[in-house]
């Protein structure tokens, strides 16, 4: 069994899919540290070095290995994973998959308090950051609304959160 969760920078995927993974046992897998971990290049690093047309071609081929594990586990992959290549599809017909939507408001206010992290939103000033994000969650959430199960994240904190999915399983 192969769980994702997907969803918008800040909507909690990594944090939800480790407790997730450490409650039902399984291994937990984060797509852009794997990717970092066999290209030995953080994902800024992949993306100036190497271009966006590359980290997307890599990221669905690292996607297919994962899905082609023969263990079980959750999988949390980028925000832009589903949104490119045969990717959504590939996610569809091989995992159980979750969708963390969270509203423009939450991915803002978490956004707000850890920017320096995220290298696609680290330059945007505060003024122009929810824009950003409303422009960018109305391009994607037609390829995230593709999952099997929608979570809202809104006001939830993260356990239950991993309940809700855990229930929904």
């Amino acid at each position: 069994m192969k769980i994702i969760l997907l969803g918008y920078m800040a909507s909690g995927k990594s944090a939800v899919g480790s407790i997730l993974a450490s409650k039902l046992k399984i291994q937990f897998i984060d797509l852009d540290d794997y990717i970092a971990e066999k290209e030995q290049l953080s994902i800024a690093a992949i993306f100036e070095k190497k271009g966006e047309i590359y980290f997307r071609k890599i990221e669905g081929e690292y996607l297919l290995e994962l899905l082609n594990l023969k263990k079980d586990c959750v999988i949390s992959v980028g925000g832009g994973t589903p949104c490119y290549g045969t990717n959504m599809k590939l996610i569809e017909t091989n995992s159980i998959s979750f969708y963390l939507k969270a509203s423009i408001q939450t991915i803002f206010d978490r956004l707000q308090r850890n920017k320096l992290q995220r290298p696609l939103v680290a330059s945007i000033d505060k003024e122009n950051l929810k824009e950003y994000i409303a422009k960018h969650l109305f391009e994607r959430v037609a390829f995230y609304e593709k999952a099997k199960h929608t979570v809202l994240v809104d006001k939830k904190n993260i356990f239950e959160i991993v309940n809700e999915i855990k229930q929904l399983l």
